[in-house]
């Protein structure tokens, strides 16, 4: 076992004396040792309850032979960093996740992992550790929130702020509103970053089935909580890793269930950089190609009415993929953290359709094209990201002037100010992976857009990115950025930019003397960076088509 190298022989009779001041017995150090990464704190809405979730896992090691030992990992509720300075620490707490959950596995070696995250950046950065690590693992997440009062959710109170500055509610209703809308413990209820990234967990491989859907509050979340502990010790029996589950088939899958489903954009950045560490390669090309040939087949919050407890209500993740495979749209030879593939996972469980609108067929798909689409010209020559399944049908061409803001904040209050008008492309640069730095989520800016009621009306590009509860024509992740003195740093206001989802194209109308004109005087935007953590960032961030990884 890997932890003897902790615990066996006469040379480590110190270390053994160790385990025994935590309270260990000679039987338990004998034991296979289980590190079980636990994120809970008391900020996170998603990782309040994660302690009762480690509590299960831990019982599940117990019963299966093996002996848990806790230990802590960050996590950041990108909702309460939104729209200030904290964003920017967001996207970089992914890289810092991995590599602490890399330092403790390495420095007290575990024979097995059982790796227990939620919202946002813990789930891909433990997904990294996971491959990095290549030791059997088991992701248990701790589930999605129920929706709230009205099928309502945090996206509902983001753009209740638009309406108030709109006169369609008052600030007493928004005071009340704001109290019903997130109901308990869990990651937000739609299919935004935190849920995407759950579901694909599943269906990657590297989690049970149920962890993208079974509502955190529930006792089947307890019992798969514990099944994740029992299961482990039998991956480690078998010598079955994360890599060996990751493969160029099982890649192909999770883009594949990220397109049906229609998750986040969020998704390109993370899957690139979770592959990457097992020595695979995901560009966005491939992301696209599998958008159009993959039709979406679930329109949850923000697309839609729908709510992951929705999802998982109709069939969840399963029946997805089952739905898919009967279309031949997925490999179902893919090992899986059961010990089993994917036929074999969807034969034992049962996985139809339990409501034909939650989950539709390919047959009769809300569209034949996949939820997200990857737009390329002169603005991006190496590509820009859009939820397509969440732009209004009159959105989807459209040529408007810019309106250019160089931070997010100066957006906002253009747009609730009322300096937005119908038919405008707002621009916001200098939020990129290098130059934010941490690549900010532009969801303040979107949920504006709406609540001032211009989402059919306005569209947003920006070399930032965008929660996955935002909605409308907001196209980020344009590459290069402006700090990388892509062509995005260019625009001036009134340029005229031609958008074209179906046709896969972003432009900037201007002619080319003029933008090399443009460039030879072009200066980067100058940020002062009091944070090093932020400023050794800067430094080593790739863009955004290469999934902001970090350089080696």
């Amino acid at each position: 076992m890997r932890s003897r190298k902790m615990t066996g022989g006469l040379e480590r009779a110190p270390h053994r004396s160790l385990l025994y001041a935590l309270g260990l017995s000679r039987e338990e150090i004998d034991r296979p040792l289980v590190g079980v990464v636990n994120s809970a704190n008391e900020i996170v809405p998603g990782h309040k309850h994660l302690d009762v979730i480690a509590q299960a896992v831990k019982a599940g090691v117990r019963m299966a032979g093996g002996t848990p030992v806790e230990f802590p990992a960050i996590a950041v509720c990108d909702g309460l960093a939104m729209n200030h300075e904290g964003m920017r620490m967001s996207l970089p707490s992914r890289e810092n996740i991995a590599d602490s959950v890399e330092i403790m596995a390495t420095a007290h070696p575990f024979d097995a992992l059982v790796l227990i995250p939620n919202c946002d950046k813990s789930v891909p950065g433990m997904l990294m550790a996971m491959l990095r690590l290549n030791i059997p693992a088991v992701l248990v997440s701790g589930g999605p929130m129920f929706a709230g009062k009205g099928g309502t959710d945090l996206i509902s109170v983001f753009e209740a702020v638009g309406k108030v500055k709109r006169g369609l509610m008052s600030e007493e209703e928004l005071a009340e509103f704001e109290t019903c809308a997130c109901p308990g413990c869990g990651s937000c209820a739609g299919m935004f970053t935190a849920n995407s990234m759950n579901c694909l967990s599943e269906t990657i491989g590297l989690a049970l089935p149920g962890n993208g859907t079974i509502p955190a509050p529930t006792a089947d979340r307890t019992r798969l909580a514990t099944a994740a502990g029992r299961k482990v010790m039998e991956l480690l029996e078998r010598g079955i890793t994360p890599r060996m589950i990751v493969t160029e088939k099982a890649v192909r899958n999770a883009v594949t269930l990220d397109m049906a489903l229609g998750c986040s954009t969020n998704t390109v950045l993370h899957l690139p950089a979770i592959f990457r560490e097992a020595g695979l390669d995901l560009d966005l090309s491939l992301f696209d190609e599998i958008s159009r040939a993959t039709p979406n087949l679930c329109r949850l919050s923000p697309a839609g009415p729908h709510h992951i407890e929705d999802l998982h209500a109709a069939g969840g993740i399963p029946a997805v993929m089952a739905e898919l495979a009967r279309a031949g749209r997925i490999d179902t030879s893919c090992l899986t953290a059961t010990g089993l593939t994917v036929a074999e996972n969807l034969a034992l469980m049962g996985s139809a359709i339990k409501n034909p609108e939650v989950i539709r067929t390919v047959d009769n798909p809300y569209s034949a094209q996949g939820g997200i689409a990857v737009l390329r010209g002169n603005l991006a020559p190496d590509g820009a990201v859009v939820k397509q399944s969440a732009v209004a049908p009159e959105m989807l061409r459209r040529t408007g002037p810019a309106r250019v803001f160089d931070s997010e904040e100066a957006a906002n209050a253009a747009i609730l100010g009322g300096a937005i008008k119908p038919g405008d492309v707002v621009v916001i640069r200098y939020e990129g992976p290098r130059g934010g730095p941490g690549m900010r989520e532009m969801l303040a800016p979107t949920s504006n857009i709406a609540g001032m009621g211009l989402d059919k009306d306005v569209a947003l590009i920006t070399d930032g990115r965008f929660s996955g509860g935002s909605r409308g024509a907001a196209i980020g992740h344009v590459s290069p950025e402006a700090a990388a003195g892509g062509a995005i740093a260019l625009v001036q206001d009134g340029d005229p930019i031609r958008i074209d989802i179906p046709g896969r194209s972003l432009v900037l109308d201007v002619a080319e003397d003029e933008l090399a004109r443009r460039r030879a005087a072009w200066k980067p935007v100058s940020k002062e960076l009091k944070s090093p953590q932020l400023r050794r960032y800067a430094r080593q961030v790739l863009s955004a088509a290469q999934g902001a990884a970090l350089e080696e």
